[in-house]
């Protein structure tokens, strides 16, 4: 492994381990307080590895939704993970070609981040090391919740149930900041959610996925460019 390689994923993967272990740290305490086991909590992180969809399984699993409900969920709101990893292929080094898949299963909003604003060419060496340190901090942080969910008092680990709303705003908010149309239709999906919720004609959980499709869809006929692109043709 080249040492610059080894240098520039360090640095780059130190501050996502530092930004991971705390997220972590939650989704263990919250993960104990809703009845998962510690073998199912590490599993969650060690295969999924996916904190907004691991957090938004926990509470899909406290409604008493079934796995294929939570399974199609946590897939619609990774999706995004296909075209992170396809554009990244078109950035990674010839040699690395057979390491495709660890490599993209190690793709987050954090480590995409870092590699689509990297110049230079992204090697195996460089890839791997920086997902294995965004990845440590995340299962190390999911073993220290779980243990210290223990000693906690009661109203403290109740409270790590905010920790997802927390997640999802953080990934939000830069969008929203610069696009009116992002803030319509995060308010018309939050609305349409307590609609179907209180009306409750969905099985339970399948409310957010009805407003994951309906909303994706709006969001992609809003799209400027989709529209122009559109009008180009009509």
């Amino acid at each position: 492994m080249q040492h610059s390689d080894t240098r520039d994923a360090l640095k780059a993967g130190i501050p996502i381990f530092i930004g991971y272990f705390p997220a972590a740290v939650a989704f263990g305490v919250l993960a104990r307080t809703t009845g998962t086991t510690f073998g199912e909590a590490m599993l969650f992180s060690i295969v999924v590895f996916a904190g907004a969809s691991q957090f938004i399984a926990l509470n899909l699993l406290a409604t008493g939704m079934g796995p294929v409900g939570i399974i199609l969920t946590t897939l619609l709101v990774n999706f995004r993970h296909f075209l992170m990893s396809a554009y990244l292929s078109t950035r990674i080094c010839e040699k690395a070609v057979k390491y495709y898949l660890p490599m993209a299963f190690g793709v987050t909003d954090e480590t995409f981040s870092v590699m689509s604003f990297t110049r230079k060419i992204l090697t195996r060496q460089f890839v791997m090391l920086l997902e294995l340190t965004a990845y440590t901090g995340w299962v190390s942080g999911t073993l220290a919740g779980f243990v210290l969910g223990r000693f906690m008092p009661a109203i403290l680990t109740q409270s790590m149930g905010v920790a997802l709303y927390a997640l999802l705003l953080a990934i939000l908010m830069p969008e929203l900041k610069t696009s009116l149309r992002s803030l319509v239709l995060a308010l018309a999906s939050g609305l349409f959610n307590w609609f179907l919720v209180t009306v409750d004609v969905l099985p339970k959980g399948w409310s957010i996925i009805v407003c994951i499709l309906l909303v994706a869809s709006a969001g992609a006929f809003l799209n400027p460019d989709f529209i122009k692109k559109d009008n180009t043709h009509g």
